[in-house]
């Protein structure tokens, strides 16, 4: 079982997973667009703001990627979308935040549209990550959360999206039994970081039609920065 890895930006993400892992992408969670008018309809009060359930995005949702929402935004790359994205929900604060970033985003949120999950991949992206994790041929998963203290081993087949989304709040590292694969969220952002025991991580992110950053030795977990 593998432990959670704490990230810090002082070396590329490539040089501090563990060493049996060879390559590294960083998936971007997608945003989430429900049904037109759904949060009006379940509304209590027009003060009222709604976040859907896992169910009722597996339901009726549908993922909205980071391009669309550049384009729609007028936001200029991936970059200035992660920095609009943290300092929006404060993530990023003081010199590190870009409020007219933000701003520009959240003038371009229509109705029903959502943010993406901060701390877990959303359940749009759990059946592909599980689909990985056993395409070598695995049948069980450990998991590891440091803050909650918590860790277990699941098999594979009997897991859906919405008991993975029940697994952890934060901090969680999963890996397959034979440590092909691995991967991970990271507090306060919107990514998941997948890790891969061989080098051809680009043909798995292209396969899952993932949107991703495939790491290279310069790719910092604060990628969006211009200091790296």
């Amino acid at each position: 079982m593998l432990d959670y890895i704490w990230l810090d930006d002082k070396s590329p993400i490539v040089k501090q997973i563990p060493r049996n892992f060879k390559s590294a992408a960083i998936l971007l969670h997608p945003f989430i667009q429900m049904p037109l008018r759904w949060e009006q309809n379940k509304r209590k009060n027009e003060y009222e703001h709604i976040y859907p359930t896992d169910e009722e995005i597996l339901l009726s949702g549908k993922p909205v990627s980071w391009e669309t929402m550049i384009h729609q935004s007028g936001l200029e790359n991936l970059e200035e979308l992660a920095i609009a994205l943290k300092t929006s929900t404060g993530a990023l604060r003081g010199k590190y935040a870009r409020e007219d970033l933000a701003e520009e985003l959240n003038s371009s949120i229509k109705s029903d549209l959502y943010y993406p999950y901060e701390d877990f991949p959303t359940v749009f992206l759990i059946t592909d990550l599980l689909d990985v994790l056993s395409s070598k041929g695995a049948t069980q998963l450990s998991y590891s959360d440091p803050l909650l203290d918590k860790s277990g081993v699941l098999e594979i087949k009997n897991i859906n999206p919405l008991e993975a989304g029940e697994l952890s709040l934060n901090e969680l590292m999963i890996t397959d039994e034979n440590m092909d694969f691995a991967f991970m969220n990271v507090f306060d952002s919107f990514i998941t970081i997948i890790m891969l025991k061989d080098d051809n991580i680009n043909d798995i992110v292209k396969s899952k039609n993932w949107e991703a950053i495939v790491c290279d030795k310069n790719t910092y977990v604060n990628w969006y920065s211009k200091a790296n």
